[in-house]
């Protein structure tokens, strides 16, 4: 939200007041915070005092190199919640935050200063003349906040203030921002030369954030669109921190776009409330970040697999289903899961939990069968919407569990499905009603729950808990997935529950999976999938996945199928799924051959599905550590080359390739002709697929070559000690034994990889290379099959190997 006219002025209708001058500075009673008192001009003398508009600024420190900062020009006014976060006890030994100033309780003279600390992090304001309120890790500065930058806007009707405040559904272009709130405050956080910023949730533009104004109110707007399904108001930098502003809300920022210099957020009301998180790295930053907010849950092992969907608008009966399943496997296409998209609900009648038995009158028995004849899983679609055909629209109508408007009436829209309510989430009730409709769904034989919408929350409405409006718009996507999320978890237990899930806030990484939304089926949507993909892990999400080909679209152009497989089946999770069309393979054959395009018989869609899914199924064991790591640190599976790079200056730009997990380095095609060109950093990389090795030992060598349908730049890096087993059709396997254990170590050193095996315990694979000779141990002395990069193997004994380096 932009406030200024240029450096200078303000906008007209805008009046603003900055906080110009610390000046009282003290410490806090348990010697672990700081309060100031800035005032909005010098004060010279004691008349000076009078008629002036103040600012009260506190800091603490809830976690060890985190310092929370609350800055209010009215303390009676109304604040937007914040959200959950797990602070830390002093006395745990955690937290080693203390406050150093002039004495408790002391306004000091002119030059004393007040030090909050916590670790190596530390924040510092003086008191003065001028404003400066100083982020350091060490030595080091991080960010800033000087002259005019915590502000306070008071807005006119006609402010010409740029934004995108709240309408009916949320964001909406023809409102004034007046609407949402006459009062707006705001801080900007310095940013160095060079530096870039990164996070927002999931965001579809550019991965790098500099120059751009990004509003977090969740919309369901496509991924062409500068609007996002999951809007966090989390971003880092590469000088070595992240923030997260603590408001449910409406929050805008300009990231080094109204004021170059600087990252600026603002929120509706009088008060401000941000964390910020020393690093000094990315993934340091997230293992801080996530202990605050939470970690994802486990996710169960095949949910990894290949999941398979109806597609959205088509129309299926059990025939239909069995056909498509029957068709993979007699391609030998390994499949995980099935999703049942929304017809299996009758039209007008979303959400309802019943069976449509025009097309499933034995669903129980269908169900069944897909388990136990076909070995697979089961996913069903869902949304929290419900019309008012659905015989739960009188029922929760009658016990008070929907939205109701001001006015007494349930608020409804024909937007989506006629008449539909909305389910109040904030009524714990309501939350045990629906949950219990969930479980119906499971005790039928469903096991995962796909949670679609949550985005379109309105703003005319009273909430059961007395929420206010504007804080349960991005908010209610986190009760709503968490309801769903314990009710599965409460059926089938701690790891196995999964969602599928499109909308999200803070707090939602802990119910995973997340997928990437309505893209188009084009390269351009592949992209900026990927783009997106890249912001929601660099904001705490561990898990991620997008539908493979594209959602939009009649019928995806079979290259664009293709080369998004290699994409899909190197994520985190890997769903074939579209809007008007199945998304089953030899379709895509089919279209190839009517229009005379001919492929090698390793390239047609069917192979490349087939040889990218046991691609995957092959690398549980290093995909399964990931998931775990993801639990217990918040380490994301997929990565962005500045997460696993953060030193190096080329990969701090680059959003077209991805790390999966620290040692695979992945540059999906976006092109019909297979040319793609991508960054290898520095060190020693030897290709998936060819086995040979690319030395950039010197420096990042810049790579570019064209690619076949059935290859895509796979490379593993130097270090790597990479565990995998061929030759199975299922991703549920014992992810230690008769595996192959493959080493990647061009020099003298050491190396590791762990792997839990299929009764839960850790198994360490070592290996250290002196001269030629490259020795393997098993920790328990289990035998496995070793090799050197992608050569023969040998078969160990005793749990030990030694092989000669050629």
């Amino acid at each position: 939200m932009k406030f200024t006219n240029g450096y200078w002025l303000a906008r007209p209708g805008v009046e603003a007041l900055y906080a110009r001058s610390p000046y009282e500075l003290s410490v806090g009673d348990d010697g672990k915070s700081i309060d100031v008192l800035a005032t909005t001009r010098v004060i010279h003398d004691r008349a000076d005092t009078l008629n002036l508009p103040t600012f009260r600024i506190h800091a603490s420190s809830p976690a060890e190199g985190v310092i929370r900062v609350q800055a209010s020009h009215w303390k009676g006014s109304r604040v937007c919640p914040g959200f959950p976060v797990n602070e830390q006890e002093a006395d745990e030994g955690i937290i080693t935050a203390s406050a150093q100033g002039p004495g408790d309780g002391e306004i000091g003279q002119d030059g004393s200063t007040v030090r909050l600390t916590s670790g190596d992090l530390s924040l510092t304001m003086t008191k003065g003349d001028s404003f400066d309120m100083t982020f350091r890790c060490g030595e080091k500065e991080l960010t800033h906040a000087r002259g005019k930058s915590l502000a306070r806007f008071l807005l006119t009707p006609d402010a010409a203030v740029s934004t995108q405040p709240v309408g009916e559904f949320g964001v909406s272009p023809t409102a004034h921002a007046y609407d949402e709130s006459p009062v707006f405050t705001s801080i900007q956080l310095g940013l160095e030369v060079g530096e870039r910023v990164y996070g927002f949730g999931e965001r579809f533009g550019p991965y790098v954030k500099n120059g751009q104004t990004i509003d977090i109110w969740n919309e369901d707007g496509g991924t062409a669109s500068e609007q996002g399904y999951k809007d966090i108001p989390f971003y880092m930098t590469s000088n070595g921190y992240g923030v997260l502003v603590n408001n449910r809300g409406h929050v805008s920022f300009e990231v080094a776009s109204e004021n170059t210099e600087t990252v600026q957020f603002s929120v509706p009301g009088e008060a401000i409330d941000f964390y910020l998180i020393s690093g000094p790295d990315p993934k340091r930053i997230l293992e801080r970040y996530t202990a605050l907010v939470g970690r994802p849950a486990e996710v169960p092992a095949w949910s990894y697999g290949l999941w398979l969907t109806t597609s959205f608008t088509t129309k299926y009966d059990e025939q239909t289903v069995t056909s498509m399943i029957d068709g993979m496997a007699e391609r030998d296409i390994p499949l995980s899961v099935f999703h049942y998209d929304c017809y299996w609900m009758r039209e007008f009648h979303w959400t309802d939990f019943q069976w449509d038995k025009r097309f499933f009158p034995d669903i129980e028995g269908t169900l069944s069968r897909l388990h136990e004849d076909k070995g697979l899983h089961v996913c069903a679609w869902i949304n929290p919407y419900i019309g008012q055909e659905s015989i739960l629209f009188d029922e929760g109508a009658d016990k008070g569990y929907l939205v109701r408007k001001p006015d007494g009436d349930i608020w409804q829209t024909d937007l989506w499905q006629a008449g539909m309510g909305l389910v109040d989430f904030t009524n714990p009730a309501a939350r045990d009603w629906y949950k219990g409709k969930v479980k119906t769904l499971l005790a039928q034989g469903v096991d995962a729950i796909k949670t679609d919408f949550g985005e379109r929350i309105p703003s005319d409405v009273v909430w059961f808990d007395g929420s206010d409006s504007a804080s349960m718009h991005n908010w209610y996507t986190q009760l709503y997935n968490q309801t769903v999320f314990e009710a599965i978890e409460e059926v089938k237990g701690k790891g196995q529950a999964c969602l599928y899930a499109r909308s999200a806030t803070v707090g939602g990484q802990q119910q995973p999976v997340h997928w990437g939304g309505d893209c188009e089926s084009t390269f351009n949507g592949m992209a900026q999938t990927l783009r997106a993909g890249l912001s929601l892990v660099s904001s705490g999400f561990g898990f991620w996945s997008h539908d493979i080909g594209g959602f939009e679209g009649a019928h995806p152009d079979p290259a664009v199928y293709k080369r998004w497989i290699a994409f899909g089946l190197l994520s985190s999770h890997s769903r074939l799924h579209g809007s008007t069309v199945y998304r089953v393979p030899w379709l895509f054959d089919q279209e190839d051959e009517r229009r005379g395009v001919v492929n090698p018989p390793e390239q047609t869609a069917v192979s490349v599905l087939r040889k990218f899914t046991r691609l995957k199924i092959s690398l549980m064991p290093y995909l399964y550590q990931l998931g775990l790591e993801a639990h217990e640190a918040g380490q994301p599976v997929m990565r962005s080359m500045f997460m696993e790079f953060p030193d190096d200056r080329t990969a701090l730009d680059c959003d077209r390739q991805y790390m999966l997990g620290p040692s695979l380095l992945v540059a999906p095609v976006f092109s019909y002709s297979g040319d793609v060109e991508y960054y290898l950093p520095k060190g020693v990389w030897t290709n998936w697929f060819t086995g040979e090795q690319e030395d950039c030992r010197e420096a990042g060598h810049w790579m570019s070559g064209r690619e076949g349908f059935d290859t895509v730049p796979l490379w593993i890096r130097d270090g790597t000690v990479l565990v995998a087993r061929q030759g199975q059709t299922s991703t549920e396997y014992a992810y230690g034994t008769d595996v192959t254990v493959s080493v990647f170590l061009a020099q003298d050193g050491k190396a590791e990889a762990r792997v839990r095996d299929e009764v839960g315990d850790d198994v360490v694979f070592t290996a250290e290379r002196s001269g030629d000779q490259v020795t393997i141990v098993s920790s328990d002395g289990r035998d496995f099959t070793g090799c050197l990069g992608k050569g023969e193997g040998v078969r160990s004994q005793n749990g030990q190997v030694v092989l000669t380096v050629a």
